[in-house]
């Protein structure tokens, strides 16, 4: 990657300014792996796979989004991507920039509250359908954003939260990941093991008993 002290110094930047709400994660689109992350807050880990090598750059795109994402915790993140080109004009890296809205979110509710305003609804946002589609195609593959998904749903489901699992709850957790093939990614036990404050080692060993039992 011809620009990449460039982009990291960017990414540094961004993160520094709006520090602690937003993280910034630069994707190698010839590696198609993360190379960096500034601020890391989305358990993501250098070297995971970005699973872009699908989406096809047009030489007018620059950025994409902004959009909404769902953190490992559940947290509403506002996130742009804006694609990053080298000296011959070939899209080489994606920085994305996730900004943390629960802050904003609670401001607006108590906000909505006093005033009577109705709940804003969960939209992906962009500019046209067009680019609806790239970020669809974005992020097709993304299982993080599946796992955290597949977590809060669970979490929903089973009237609980993240912070207040048990170890009983947290396996059943686990099992129930396994069985939404959650654990195809590579990578993806280590993620989950990162967001659950499990070792790897005890979500192997959870995986191992439930494919042993089935």
């Amino acid at each position: 990657m011809e620009n990449f002290d460039n982009y990291k110094s960017m990414a540094d930047g961004v993160a520094a300014l709006m520090f602690p709400h937003a993280e910034v994660v630069i994707h190698d689109l010839q590696r198609q792996e993360i190379v960096y992350l500034a601020n890391n807050y989305s358990n993501r880990e250098i070297g995971s796979p970005s699973h872009m090598d699908e989406v096809e750059f047009a030489e007018g795109d620059r950025v994409l989004g902004p959009y909404r994402k769902v953190n490992w915790d559940g947290k509403i993140l506002k996130s742009i991507s804006v694609v990053m080109r080298n000296n011959n004009g070939q899209a080489e890296a994606m920085i994305c920039i996730n900004l943390d809205m629960s802050e904003m979110n609670r401001m607006y509710q108590v906000l909505g509250m006093m005033l009577g305003a109705p709940e804003e609804g969960r939209q992906v946002e962009g500019n046209g359908e067009k680019e609806s589609e790239k970020i669809d195609a974005l992020f097709r593959d993304d299982w993080h954003e599946r796992i955290n998904i597949s977590i809060q749903d669970w979490l929903q489901e089973n009237r609980l939260s993240l912070q207040g699992l048990g170890r009983s709850e947290k396996r059943d957790l686990v099992i129930a990941l396994e069985a939404k093939g959650a654990f195809q990614g590579q990578g993806s036990a280590n993620y989950v093991a990162r967001c659950l404050g499990l070792g790897r080692a005890t979500v192997y060993k959870y995986l191992k008993e439930q494919r042993r039992s089935a």
